[in-house]
């Protein structure tokens, strides 16, 4: 039986509510609480939900982005939750992240080419040459190129701008890359064409996802398990083959029946 590549234990995220009078007994606002699953290694684990469900403040969490209030986020034995500052560096390697809105994510004054080649620097990986060969290389497995290097950002449509965000995620050879909402802005069309491009990778590389969505097609067509949370509650923990098969919660069905049928292309694996 495979061992589990991240293991969330009792996780919970808590904030200060805003105080509406002077000297109000301080509350909180629990973001997640209590949630536990395993992504077992070479998996596409779906965590869905509505707008403020908790979702990405999941991923923000396993990221490192926020810190935890309570619990445990285990990566290979370790509670990754807990560590010191040279700790997350080495971890940051194989945990990366692709966000919804690329042209957020990218520095708009640099290239492409600036871009991909940073982190390089940042972990000493490669020589000059050899880190231009390693950024060319990415680009072609994305689907772009050569010719995309001194392009910047403002000249890219929204599709090529994520194709990017994907290149930058997978340059430090990740064992995880957490995808928070990453194909939700583009048309229905791009998207299609973004999720095969991630399912070539994760067969070529290997690649362990967390594809963090509130589209409920997107998430029955790319991943292999889904969390279903709502409120900061896990709600139910099902295999997405088996949905049809099995009784689920109230919420996770009106979920699953608001949404229209859009048919994407046969799943590639």
């Amino acid at each position: 039986m495979l061992e589990p590549i991240i293991e969330v234990k009792n996780l919970t995220k808590t904030y200060k509510a805003a105080q509406k009078k002077f000297r109000q007994k301080t509350s909180y606002i629990h973001a997640v609480k209590n949630i536990n699953f395993q992504v077992l290694p070479g998996e596409s684990f779906g965590i869905v939900g509505e707008s403020g469900s908790g979702k990405s403040t999941i991923a923000h969490l396993i990221m490192g982005i926020n810190k935890v209030t309570e619990g445990e986020i285990i990566f290979r034995g370790r509670n990754i939750a807990q560590l010191s500052r040279g700790g997350e560096r080495e971890i940051c390697r194989n945990l990366q992240i692709v966000f919804q809105d690329p042209y957020s994510s990218l520095n708009p004054k640099k290239s492409i080419e600036w871009t991909l080649t940073e982190p390089l620097i940042i972990h000493s990986i490669g020589t000059k040459a050899s880190r231009k060969e390693k950024v060319i290389e990415v680009l072609e497995e994305v689907g772009l190129g050569e010719s995309y290097l001194k392009k910047k950002p403002h000249e890219l449509s929204g599709g090529q701008r994520q194709r990017i965000a994907i290149a930058s995620a997978l340059i430090l050879e990740p064992e995880v890359i957490v995808i928070d909402e990453g194909v939700s802005a583009l048309d229905v069309s791009i998207q299609a064409s973004i999720l095969n491009l991630l399912n070539e990778l994760k067969e070529k590389h290997k690649l362990t996802y967390i594809f963090i969505s509130h589209d409920l097609n997107v998430v029955q067509y790319f991943c292999d398990k889904i969390a279903v949370v709502y409120l900061g509650d896990l709600i139910e923990l099902f295999q997405t083959e088996e949905f049809h098969q099995e009784e689920h919660a109230e919420y996770t069905k009106k979920l699953f029946n608001a949404i229209p049928d859009v048919s994407f292309t046969s799943r590639t694996s």
